[in-house]
C-alpha cells in the first residue's frame, strides 16, 4: 500500500448548476476533539474494533470525528445548514447562500483556506454522469426475452440466468462448501436502490434481516428506495436469491446500502459522499465495500480531472479508498466504462493503490469493448482484475426478474461477492491478503495487461492458495520412530491423505488418510512411523489434499532420515500397516537371515484373492500390496517363511 497524500483543497468548489450553494469546508486539524483514540468504542462499533484487532491495525487520529466545535461554529456562521461530515478528509458539505456567513467561516483559523464559487462554463459540454451503467455509447436496457440457463452439473444452488457468471470464477465451489457470504457484511455505494423493498429479487435478504443498515448521503435520509436503480442492479448481482431464476454470488451476506451518488449531477461533493459512506461502513464493520462510480469530468470543467489525476493518490475518492483498505476493507471498483471513448482509461477511485479495480469481460471471458484502459498513470496494474460486465445478468426494475445489461458496473459487484465468500472461508487474513489470492488466481497472473489486468480469478485456486498458507507442519525423531504433527484448515467434505516414498522406492504411495470432521477449522493431524520398519535412509512425505470428488493438490512434502541403527535387526518382525486399509496395505519384513517369504491373501469366505513369493535377504523389505479394487470386507493375510507360517493376521479393507 503507497503512503496516502493528502490533498489540500485551497479552492472549495460550488456544487449547483445554478445558484451556488453547496461548498466543502476543509479544516486544519482535530483540534479540541473531546473523543479520544484510547476511546474508541465512542465511534466504532464492537464489530468495527473486532476487525481492527484481528487485523492488527491501530486507531489513529483519522478515526477521531471531527471536531465537533468546529461544525458547530461552522453551522452557527449563518444561514448555513450541515450536509456531511468526513472525518478521514476532516472536512464537511455544507448549503448556504448567506456571502457574510461564508466570509465568516473563511475567517475561523481551524479553516484551511478561503471558499470560492466555481463559474459553470458556458461551452461545458453535456455532464458525463459516471455512474457506470453504460457501454460506451449503447445506451442501458433491458432484455425481456432472457432465457433461463439450468445448472449444467450438480451445484448446492441453481443459479437460472446467472449460471455464466457464477461458474466464469468457479464461484459453485465456494457455494457448495458452505461460502455464500454468512456472517460478512458487504456495503454498496451508489446512486440508488430503487424498489429494493418489494422487488421478489431480494425477498431473500429482506425476511431474514440481512439488510442491517441503509442511509442516503444526498437527501440525508434513511431511506434509498425511491432513488435511482443502478444500486439496486448492482446489489442483485450479489444478493438475488431466485433459485432456479437467478442467484446472486454472495446471496447470504448482510448489505449495508448507501446512497452517495446524486445522478442528476456530477460534482466533486459526491467523491465527499463516497468518503462518508466508507466511514460509515467501516465504523459499523464492513468487511467489503462494492462502488460502481466513478469520476473524471464534471459539471464545471474547471474541476474536471486529467489522466494524470489518475495515480492513486490525487483525488478525494481515491485518497478515501485507499484509507477505506488501511482500516481493513477491501474496496471492490468499476474500473469505468471508457474503453471505446476519448478519455479511454480508468476512472478514480479505480486507481486507488490499494482498490480491487475490476473491468468487464462476459462470461467466456472475451474483453468488452467498452472496459477501460489501464494502468493508473503512476503505473500501477489497473484493472486488477476481471468479471461478467457484458451482457451481466441483473434485476429489471419492473419486475426484479434476470434480464441482460452491460458495464464494469456489474463486474466489480459480481467480483464483490465471490471474494466475500472467499474471505468467509479465511478470516484469519487480511483483506490484502484476500486481494493477493484472487489476483494470484486469474488466467493471466503472469503476463497482466492493461484490459484485465491479472485477469480472471478462479476462486477455487485462490481457495487452495490460501489453504496452503495456513498450512503448516513439523516433524521430530525420537529413537527410531519418526512424529509429525500437521496443521491443517479442513472439514468433513475433505481429507488429507499422507503419501510416502522410501530410499528403494522410486514412487510415492498412499501411507495414511486422515478424513475431515466438522467444519472448516484448522485442525492438527498427528502420526508416527516406525522407522524400523523402513529400508533406512530417507524417508519422503506428501501431504496430498482431496476435496470430495472436487479436486485435489498438494499443501506440502518433507523427508526426515532414518538413523542407520534403527535398520540393524536383531530379530524377526513382520508387521501390516494400516489396517484398516483403503489403498495399499504395507507388509513390513525384518530377517535376520535371508528367507523365502510367500504372501497369501483369503476373503471372508475363504477364496484366494492374492499370492506372492519371493526371495526377502537380510534386512528389511517393504512389499506394498495394492488392494484398492478389491471389494470392501474381511480379508486374513498370512505370510510363510521357507514354507513355515509366520504370521497369520486379519485386515479390514474399506
Amino acid at each position: 500500500m503507497k503512503p496516502i497524500i493528502t490533498v489540500i483543497f485551497c479552492i472549495f468548489f460550488a456544487m449547483n448548476a445554478t445558484a451556488q450553494t453547496r461548498y466543502i469546508v476543509k479544516f486544519k486539524n482535530k483540534g479540541t476533539n473531546p473523543f479520544s483514540i484510547a476511546n474508541p468504542a465512542q465511534y466504532l462499533s464492537q464489530r468495527s474494533l473486532q476487525r481492527r484487532n484481528r487485523y492488527n491495525i491501530a486507531i489513529d487520529s483519522l478515526d477521531l470525528p471531527v471536531t465537533p466545535r468546529y461544525i458547530d461554529s461552522v453551522r452557527l456562521a449563518g444561514a448555513v445548514t450541515i450536509l456531511n461530515a468526513s472525518k478521514w478528509l476532516n472536512q464537511v458539505t455544507i448549503r448556504t447562500t448567506d456571502v457574510a456567513a461564508l466570509a465568516k467561516i473563511n475567517s475561523f483559523p481551524f479553516v484551511v483556506s478561503s471558499i470560492a464559487t466555481a463559474s459553470k462554463t458556458t461551452e461545458q459540454s453535456v455532464p458525463v454522469n459516471k455512474v457506470l451503467d453504460q457501454a460506451g455509447t449503447t445506451p442501458f436496457s433491458f432484455d425481456n426475452t432472457l432465457p433461463i440457463i439450468e445448472k449444467t452439473q450438480a451445484n448446492d444452488l441453481a443459479y437460472g440466468a446467472s449460471n455464466g457468471q457464477v461458474r466464469l470464477h468457479k464461484g459453485e465451489f465456494l457455494h457448495n462448501h458452505g461460502f455464500k457470504g454468512e456472517g460478512m457484511l458487504l456495503t454498496v455505494l451508489d446512486g440508488g436502490f430503487f424498489r429494493y423493498q418489494t422487488l421478489p429479487t431480494f425477498d431473500s435478504i429482506r425476511l431474514n434481516n440481512q439488510i442491517l443498515n441503509v442511509w442516503d448521503f444526498v437527501a440525508n435520509e434513511q431511506s434509498v428506495n425511491e432513488d435511482d436503480s443502478h444500486g439496486m442492479s448492482c446489489l442483485s448481482t450479489i444478493a438475488a436469491n431466485m433459485p432456479g431464476v437467478f442467484v446472486g454470488t454472495a446471496p447470504k451476506a448482510n448489505f449495508c446500502l448507501y446512497r452517495t451518488e446524486d445522478v442528476a449531477t456530477e460534482t466533486r461533493i459526491e467523491e465527499h459522499n463516497l468518503a462518508a459512506g466508507y466511514e460509515r461502513a467501516d465504523s459499523i464493520g464492513a468487511d467489503i465495500c462494492s462502488v460502481s462510480l466513478g469520476y473524471t469530468t464534471f459539471d464545471y470543467a474547471t474541476q474536471n480531472y486529467t489522466y494524470a489525476d489518475m495515480n492513486g493518490n490525487t483525488t478525494m475518492a481515491a485518497i478515501a479508498t485507499d484509507i477505506a483498505a488501511k482500516k481493513g476493507m477491501l474496496p471492490v471498483i468499476a474500473a469505468g466504462n471508457e474503453g471505446a471513448s476519448a478519455w479511454r482509461y480508468i476512472s478514480s477511485p479505480a486507481d486507488a493503490d490499494s482498490a480491487m479495480a475490476v473491468g468487464a469481460v462476459d462470461t467466456l471471458g472475451n474483453v468488452a469493448a467498452f472496459s477501460s484502459f489501464g494502468p493508473s498513470s503512476d503505473g500501477q496494474i489497473k484493472p486488477n482484475v476481471a468479471a461478467t460486465g457484458a451482457r451481466a445478468v441483473v434485476a429489471s426494475p419492473n419486475t426484479g426478474l434476470p434480464v441482460y445489461s452491460n458495464g464494469t458496473s456489474f463486474a466489480a459487484p459480481n467480483m464483490a461477492g465471490l471474494t466475500t465468500c472467499l474471505w468467509q472461508a479465511f478470516p484469519e487474513y487480511n483483506n490484502i491478503a484476500i486481494l493477493d489470492a484472487m489476483q494470484k488466481s486469474a488466467n493471466r497472473f503472469a503476463t497482466p495487461n492493461d484490459r484485465t489486468g491479472y485477469g480472471i480469478p478462479d476462486v477455487k485456486k485462490a481457495f487452495v492458495i490460501l489453504l496452503r498458507k495456513s498450512y503448516n507442519q513439523q516433524s521430530a525423531i525420537t529413537g527410531c520412530k519418526a512424529s509429525v504433527q500437521l496443521n491443517v484448515k479442513y472439514d468433513n467434505s475433505m481429507s488429507v491423505v499422507v503419501e510416502r516414498k522410501q530410499a528403494n522406492e522410486i514412487v510415492f504411495t498412499p501411507y495414511k488418510t486422515f478424513a475431515g470432521t466438522g467444519s472448516f477449522t484448522s485442525k492438527n493431524i498427528n502420526f508416527t512411523d516406525d522407522l524400523a520398519l523402513t529400508s533406512g535412509g530417507n524417508i519422503n512425505y506428501r501431504i496430498r489434499m482431496d476435496i470430495a470428488t472436487d479436486t485435489s493438490f498438494y499443501l506440502d512434502s518433507l523427508t526426515v532420515t532414518s538413523s542407520p541403527t534403527c535398520n540393524i535387526k536383531k530379530e524377526n518382525k513382520i508387521k501390516i500397516t494400516p489396517n484398516p486399509v483403503t489403498d495399499v496395505a504395507n507388509i513390513a519384513i525384518s530377517r535376520t537371515t535371508a528367507t523365502q517369504i510367500k504372501i497369501v491373501i483369503v476373503n471372508a469366505e475363504g477364496k484366494r484373492v492374492y499370492a506372492s513369493a519371493f526371495q526377502q535377504p537380510e534386512g528389511t523389505f517393504i512389499k506394498q500390496i495394492n488392494m484398492k479394487n478389491m471389494a470392501a470386507g474381511i480379508y486374513f493375510i498370512s505370510v510363510l517363511g521357507d514354507d513355515k507360517k509366520i504370521l497369520a493376521e486379519k485386515i479390514l479393507k474399506r
